[in-house]
Order: structure tokens, then C-alpha cells, then sequence
């Protein structure tokens, strides 16, 4: 059993009424609902709801102790309240010093980027595995403490759920812990107390809008996972992304770069490309990885400057990523029996929209005629990007079909109308509207003939879509693969 003294060790303390330093405390909550006798209660200012407002309820069921930015006009003797300049920032600290410390028994590295975090996370993940290391996964798709999988349901878990994975991670052993880093989770201090070893950035485009409001502010926030870092870690940037260089301006870290393009730390060429793979050149040496695409020869790149970083040899680790396969609704192909070529990828910002149907028309073959795009944008999210798909689906794709994704508490029809705006008139012809998904998937499978390839466009490996809050299950290769064997009867 934690006390009080326990817990706040490090923690900045503006104020502390009725504190008491050897109180026993049970656990730490910051959702009043779930609180028990003698816990831990934070009070949060969210962006809908301020966390304050329940102290009172908080009491009732059993707080002993109060953490706040507030202390309330009516104060309980029995209750001991600490005030601090930001709540999430002491969730993070507390949650360290609750599960004693966990990121200090194991090397912990944080990838951030706005794509590329999950392909990069899972290909460590599986790499290190494959070596018969101890490893754990903190990722969009799933987290995985060792063989053990846990469903996620944040890009990055809040600061009390993910010590307590990373406690599961001392227990079961792990060395090594591969984590993706979201701006939500770095603006809302997700990261406090937590002890980075290697943090690596893959690229920034234009996502998240909807909450950072500016690409500035978007921008920053990511920098600042970088700028905290401790001397004695390592940060590695991708210096072909133009802001690349920015993210290690002020970082305490030791700097590497990698490149395609330039000289750097860690450099690679891609010798030869299509549509299983690539022949790639890292540091000198060539090999063959069944990947497609330049944005996974650099996941790859950022893979190996990373292992090797965490000192694993250079030849034993291209060796694994020779073998390793594309994680799942990343370039995920389908080639079905009639020769249609199917590409699943999570592609779901314009960049990587962008990237994905330039790699499928750089690798192609002459007999591969028509390329036709799935896609559509989810509900309650950054607007600014609909038409700017819109435009690189048509300028790019023989034909596009423009659909449903996760339209969440939105109209689909009237975000696929804002996709239209962004098309240039000289596309029109290109374009059709189906909003029930897989209609669109029938509809581009039935106008599609042998060596066409159709790309299905922004929900990868998501098996489920949102509509009005009610998520019901869909999955983009399952029904691909279902709707390609009811045709052929």
C-alpha cells in the first residue's frame, strides 16, 4: 500500500490542506464514477468537461485525497487536497511514483510523425521479437505486453493506463518497449514521468486540425516530445522532412538523422521498386525487403537507426527486416483470382493519400491499366483536409469512388460534399458517389478487370465503422475478400 509522501515525490506543489504524509491510499482515478474507498482523485479541466465539478461525488464515494488546480470554496477536514499548476502533468508523475517508476526498468522508445507511427512501432516490435527479445507494443492497432494482446482505444493510453502496461512489462520481463507518441497525448501531458530512452520522428503533414487549430500549434507540439528528452537519450529525425531538423532544435538529446536523399547518420536508397517489394541500400548495404512504397523505406530506415542505436548488429538486423512483413491495412495487398489487385491502406491525411497512389503509379506495371480509389474522411475530425483529398485522389487515380469511412456524429454525404470541392473541374468525370461502403467496394470490384488495381483508402486496419456513436463491424479486406468470392458464383 502507497502513502501519500509516496506519490508526490518530484511533483511541483503549489498548496497541500490537511495533508497527511503517511496516509495510506488505495488507487488513482480520474473519472469520479470509478472511485473507491481511500483513492486518489485528479480533477481534470478537459476541453468538454472540467473535472472540478466532481470533487463533491468524488468525496461521497470514498476519496481521500484530491488532486486539483482549485481547491474548492468548501473544504472536508477528512480530506487531503493538493493543488498544482497542472493536474494531467501530476497524473503523470503520481502514476510514475504509484507503479514505482516502471519506464526505468526497460529501454522505452517513443515514435511521433504524423505517419508512419504504427508501421514503425510493430516492425521494432516484431524485429526485437524475432531475436528472441522481451518486448512490448503501445500502438493505434493494439497494445502487446510480450505475447499478451489489450485492446487499445488511444493512440496513446492516458497516464494512469499506460503505467500500468508498462508495469505488466517489468512483470513479464520486457527489455525493450516500443511506443507510438501522439500530439494528443503529448499536449495533454500523457508523457509526464515517463523515461524515454530513443524518441524518433517520422514526418509531419497536415492532420489533427481539428485540435491544434493551427499546423503551428500542431507543429509544436510535436517538437516538444523532443525537447524534453533527458541528456542521456537519443532523438533521431527524418532531415528529408523539411521540419525534420526543427523537432531537435532545442533537444537535450543526443541528435541522428537518416536520410534517402542526403548525407546523414543513418543513409538509404531504394535500388529498385515494385509492386512485392524493394531492393534497398542502408549504410552500404543491399537487401531485399517485401514492402512497398518510399514511405516504407524510410519506416524501414527509422527501424534500422533505432536497432541500431539499441546496439544490435547492423547485418543480423537487415537480415530480420528482409523477412518481416507489412503490418496489417499498411500497403496490405489482395490479389484475387480473377488478377485484380486490392491495396488496403490506413491512408487517411492527404500526405498519405498522396503517397500511397504515387507508390502504387511508380511501381505499376504496363498491363496494370486502371487505378481506382476508395476513400472517404471521418466525421468529427480536421475539415480543412477533405477537399485537399478530394483534389490528389482525382488528380492521381484513373477513377475514384467517393464513400463513407467513419462518419461518426456527421452527415455522410455532406462530408463527401466537401470532398467534391477540392476536385478541379477536369476530374469531374473521374468521380463517383457511393456513400454505403461497401457498395463502393462492389461497385469499384465490378468496374474493375484483370491487372486493374483498387486501392481501398483510409481505414487499414480498423474493423469497425462509426456511425451516430454506434460502431458496428466493417472491415475493408474482409469484405473485399467476401464480395471477390460472391461475384465469381
Amino acid at each position: 500500500m502507497k502513502t501519500i509522501n509516496n506519490i508526490i515525490k518530484d511533483l511541483p506543489v503549489l498548496q497541500k490542506i490537511n495533508f497527511i504524509e503517511e496516509a495510506e491510499i488505495n488507487s488513482l482515478e480520474f473519472d469520479s464514477r470509478k472511485i473507491n474507498q481511500n483513492d486518489v482523485f485528479f480533477a481534470i479541466k478537459g476541453t468538454e468537461v472540467d473535472g472540478h465539478k466532481f470533487i463533491p461525488k468524488a468525496i461521497e464515494l470514498g476519496a481521500k485525497v484530491i488532486v486539483c488546480e482549485e481547491i474548492p470554496q468548501e473544504i472536508n477536514s477528512e480530506i487531503s487536497y493538493i493543488k498544482v499548476e497542472s493536474t494531467t502533468h501530476a497524473l503523470g508523475i503520481i502514476a510514475r511514483n504509484y507503479f514505482d517508476n516502471p519506464t526505468s526498468k526497460f529501454k522505452l522508445i517513443g515514435i511521433t510523425g504524423t505517419n508512419g507511427k504504427t508501421s514503425c512501432t510493430t516492425l521494432l516490435y516484431n524485429l526485437f521479437k524475432s531475436l528472441n527479445y522481451k518486448v512490448a507494443l503501445i500502438s493505434t492497432v493494439e497494445n502487446r505486453i510480450d505475447e499478451e494482446i489489450i485492446p487499445t482505444t488511444h493512440t496513446t493510453p492516458d497516464s494512469i493506463t499506460l503505467n500500468k502496461l508498462f508495469n505488466k512489462a517489468v512483470e513479464k520481463k520486457c527489455e525493450y518497449v516500443f511506443m507510438e507518441v501522439s500530439s494528443h497525448g503529448i499536449h495533454q501531458n500523457r508523457l509526464s514521468g515517463l523515461s524515454f530512452d530513443i524518441a524518433g520522428f517520422t514526418n509531419i503533414s497536415h492532420d489533427h486540425l481539428d485540435y491544434h487549430k493551427t499546423f503551428q500549434e500542431y507543429l509544436y507540439t510535436k517538437k516538444r516530445f523532443f525537447d524534453e528528452l533527458p541528456k542521456n537519450a537519443v532523438a533521431i529525425t527524418n532531415v528529408d522532412d523539411k521540419n525534420g531538423k526543427i523537432m531537435l532544435q532545442n533537444s537535450k538529446a543526443t541528435k541522428k538523422e537518416y536520410s534517402l536523399t542526403t548525407i546523414a547518420d543513418y543513409k538509404g536508397k531504394v535500388i529498385d521498386a515494385r509492386m512485392d517489394g524493394m531492393m534497398l541500400n542502408f549504410n552500404g548495404t543491399e537487401f531485399w525487403i517485401p514492402m512497398v512504397g518510399k514511405f516504407n523505406a524510410y519506416n524501414a530506415l527509422l527501424v534500422y537507426a533505432i536497432a541500431s542505436e539499441l546496439k544490435l548488429d547492423s547485418q543480423q538486423i537487415i537480415l530480420e527486416l528482409s523477412k518481416i512483413k507489412t503490418p496489417k491495412g499498411r500497403f496490405e495487398t489482395y490479389i484475387s483470382d480473377t488478377g485484380i489487385i486490392t491495396v488496403i491502406d490506413f491512408a487517411h491525411t492527404p500526405d498519405a493519400l498522396k503517397n500511397v497512389i504515387e507508390t502504387i503509379n511508380k511501381t505499376r506495371q504496363k498491363q496494370n491499366k486502371n487505378l481506382i480509389t476508395v476513400f472517404g474522411c471521418g466525421g468529427n475530425r480536421d475539415k480543412q483536409k477533405r477537399p485537399l483529398m478530394g483534389k490528389i485522389a482525382t488528380n492521381l487515380s484513373d477513377k475514384v469512388i467517393l464513400t463513407s469511412d467513419n462518419p461518426r456524429d456527421e452527415n455522410p454525404d455532406e462530408i463527401i460534399q466537401e470532398i467534391i470541392q477540392g476536385i478541379q473541374q477536369e476530374n469531374f468525370g473521374k468521380y463517383v458517389v457511393i456513400s454505403n461502403r461497401k457498395e463502393a467496394i462492389k461497385s469499384a470490384i465490378l468496374s474493375a478487370t484483370k491487372n486493374d488495381i483498387i486501392l481501398i483508402a483510409g481505414k487499414g486496419h480498423e474493423n469497425y465503422q462509426e456511425i451516430n456513436g454506434v460502431k458496428t463491424h466493417f472491415d475493408d479486406l474482409e469484405t473485399t475478400k467476401e464480395l471477390f468470392e460472391l461475384l465469381k458464383k
